[in-house]
């Protein structure tokens, strides 16, 4: 999975030369803020979705945990770009991360603290591997999502995935592929790592924003698309039962891209196949990238193969606010 070059603090370097100390903050206390970006090969080159929206979700989760990026949102852009050209991918599955370093071993950092800013670039096929294609079969798990006003869902935070950790893990005990948690009210919330979508007698359902979900950009993408292809939309609570009565059941994330789902609690959605508007909709997405869909959200952003300006603009911002997290000693972070 790995590739040979990587980002780190300000620059681009090998892989195996990123690393942290043992007393990194974010270790300790999950204070990391990341996103999960696709790089799709298209027939202007490789090309980002979306970027400029997930960088600007990064600055936003970074905002709620009080963490200063020390980039600018045009650098952060600058340094994916930079980082597909550096290992030469056509396609890849990219992890811009943000976390607090070395800071002292409370649970508030020291005064000063250094921030380290990575980004990864490596290729990654399907999430859930052939469910993309025949379907996912997925539980209903006993773990629900935290309440809004314990840890803030919208925030894309490195702690938020220690409960999809539990979902994920006791989903594949079961023999599922995933997990769909309930939300704090016992409604539907979303699956360990994806948005959760329905269809019933031809209409799109969804749970609200405020169900204790990550307001995830793929799905926003979907809304928008289906919205292109006249399919009606309803964000609402949905109970549990209505997973066992939907016509269509899917999954939206970055790196699920569009899941259907073939079964829920081993019982047959639908025909158990994929359906009608869950492949229009994968149809839709995935013709972005080959030219079959019209990018008219301007949500694609090629990678220009020729530009080398990063190299000196890395050189600049080396030291200009991350410099601090090589030269820290152990004695200012006991």
């Amino acid at each position: 999975m790995n590739t040979p070059f990587l980002w780190h603090n300000g620059r681009i370097k090998p892989w195996s030369e990123a690393n942290v100390h043992v007393s990194t903050h974010a270790l300790h206390y999950g204070s990391s803020v990341f996103e999960g970006e696709r790089v799709y090969a298209t027939p202007n080159g490789p090309a980002y979705f979306r970027l400029a929206d997930h960088t600007r979700r990064l600055f936003e989760s970074a905002r709620v945990y009080e963490i200063d990026v020390g980039y600018g949102e045009a650098e952060i852009d600058a340094a994916c770009h930079e980082v597909i050209r550096a290992n030469g991918l056509q396609s890849a599955y990219v992890r811009p991360i943000v976390f607090r370093g070395a800071g002292g071993l409370g649970v508030l950092a020291k005064p000063g603290a250094p921030v380290d800013v990575a980004i990864m670039a490596m290729e990654w096929g399907a999430y859930l591997g052939d469910a993309a294609e025949r379907g996912a079969d997925v539980c209903v798990s006993s773990w629900h999502r935290p309440a809004p006003n314990t840890i803030p869902s919208w925030a894309k935070a490195g702690g938020n995935y220690l409960s999809s950790q539990l979902i994920g893990m006791e989903a594949r005990r079961g023999g599922y592929d995933e997990g769909i948690a309930l939300g704090v009210n016992g409604m539907l919330s979303e699956g360990a790592g994806e948005n959760l979508f329905l269809v019933k007698r031809g209409k799109l359902l969804t749970p609200p924003s405020s169900a204790g979900i990550l307001a995830g950009i793929t799905r926003d993408s979907v809304l928008a698309l289906a919205a292109d292809l006249g399919i009606a939309v309803e964000e609402r609570d949905l109970p549990r039962e209505a997973l066992y009565t939907a016509d269509e059941v899917f999954m939206t994330g970055t790196a699920a891209e569009i899941t259907p789902v073939r079964s829920v609690d081993r019982k047959p959605v639908g025909n158990g196949k994929p359906g009608e508007i869950t492949r229009a909709l994968r149809g839709a997405f995935f013709g972005l990238f080959d030219g079959r869909t019209a990018d008219k959200w301007g949500w694609l952003d090629v990678v220009d193969a020729t530009h080398s300006g990063q190299a000196s603009v890395a050189s600049a911002l080396d030291f200009r606010a991350h410099g601090r997290a090589q030269e820290m000693t152990l004695e200012a972070s006991a």
